[in-house]
């Protein structure tokens, strides 16, 4: 490190009240940024569950499904006019409804049914006990053991309930990369034994699942889907789709948008004005460098390592300080939904280079209108 940066860092850190001001404002400014979207990205990702867990690479819905979690039905015949089109590889139906089960104990728990096309179970989730065939014996289901394994008795494989007066009985018990957003149990089952213990209305199928040929046979698939009437979404797109909804269409995105304003104002506000304070507090030592033959490039070099070693060390902390709150919370609630991902931490570290470079405009201008002189006038 040239002596110059050195005598920056010492004149930074001798002054610990100020500094650990500094440190404090970018912390929690950092903090607040990276907690608020790492809650959304991860409301984000567990409403997007039931895609990412089946995984299939291109879904066929009706054109105003807009969350995976509201599908409207449609009739059969989508389904033959799918599996006949050019670049289809296979597909097949799926089925995806809420229902009320009764319990041992006499209690009705909300779950959703996912229903696997009975044929191929195309979707079907991996299984830490069972055999994925006895879903087909009678009365089969196989249980989702996730954060709300709980709120189903945690039942065991034999174990039995209730759906719309039909026997029930677990058979396999499963584990899924992600789960649901709404605090509810999920249950797979066959397509048919969905359709035929669950109330539906006259179309059944939720969902059309493809296996294109090639990937590049996606947007000739998706042609001809919009030509049925219908529409045809990658996994990706299906997500991103999910994410808008909740984004545009209600309050979270408002109130995340309100959220990183109010933290970016606070980490500016304090930092700003503690920076500039400790400027003021030490001019007569930028004056006396400027005396002895410091140029100006020197002291601007001395000011932005000075609010650039500040901002990235309160940009840890931040980040540390998250991550162990999100530790924490997972231990007490294993739903909790917030996760961290590159964007969170690229929209912190853009906002933290914004408020190192607001701070440090301030107090360059200053230090560079002393005059060498004026430390000596007294």
């Amino acid at each position: 490190m040239p002596g110059i940066l050195k005598l920056a860092y010492k004149l930074l850190v001798n002054d610990r009240a100020k500094f650990s001001a500094l440190l404090v404002g970018i912390t929690f400014a950092v903090y607040l940024m990276m907690f608020v979207t790492s809650m959304f990205s991860g409301v984000m990702k567990h409403a997007s569950a039931n895609i990412i867990n089946i995984g299939a690479p291109l879904w066929v819905m009706d054109p105003y499904v807009e969350t995976v979690s509201n599908s409207v039905g449609m009739p059969a015949y989508v389904l033959d006019a799918v599996r006949s089109m050019q670049g289809v590889k296979y597909a097949v139906p799926l089925y995806s409804g809420g229902a009320l089960v009764k319990l041992r104990d006499g209690n009705y728990q909300t779950v959703t049914v996912i229903g696997l096309d009975d044929t191929s179970l195309y979707g079907r989730p991996e299984l830490t006990e069972g055999k994925i065939q006895d879903i087909y014996a009678e009365n089969g289901f196989i249980v989702v053991n996730d954060a709300e394994f709980s709120k189903l008795e945690n039942p065991h494989i034999g174990s039995e309930f209730e759906l719309n007066d039909n026997r029930g009985v677990i058979v396999g018990i499963a584990k899924v990369p992600t789960s649901g957003l709404y605090g509810i149990p999920t249950l797979y089952t066959t397509y048919e034994r969905a359709i035929q213990y669950i109330p539906n209305p006259r179309f059944t199928i939720s969902y059309v699942l493809v296996e294109p040929k090639t990937a590049n046979d996606i947007p000739r698939i998706k042609q001809q889907v919009e030509k049925l009437g219908y529409r045809a979404r990658t996994k990706e797109e299906f997500m991103k789709n999910t994410e808008d909804f909740f984004l545009y269409k209600t309050g979270g995105g408002t109130n995340l948008l309100i959220m990183m304003l109010i933290s970016f104002t606070v980490g500016l506000s304090l930092s700003g004005q503690t920076f500039y304070t400790f400027i003021l507090e030490n001019l007569e030592r930028f004056g006396a460098l400027k005396a002895i033959g410091a140029k100006n490039r020197d002291l601007v070099r001395m000011i932005l390592f000075q609010a650039t070693f500040t901002s990235f060390t309160g940009f840890g902390l931040g980040i540390a300080l998250c991550v162990l709150l999100i530790l924490l919370a997972r231990a007490r609630l294993p739903s909790y939904a917030a996760m961290i991902t590159f964007g969170n931490l690229a929209i912190s570290f853009g906002m933290v280079v914004v408020i190192a470079g607001v701070s440090s405009y301030f107090g360059i201008r200053r230090v560079l209108k002393i005059e060498p002189f004026e430390i000596f006038r007294g």
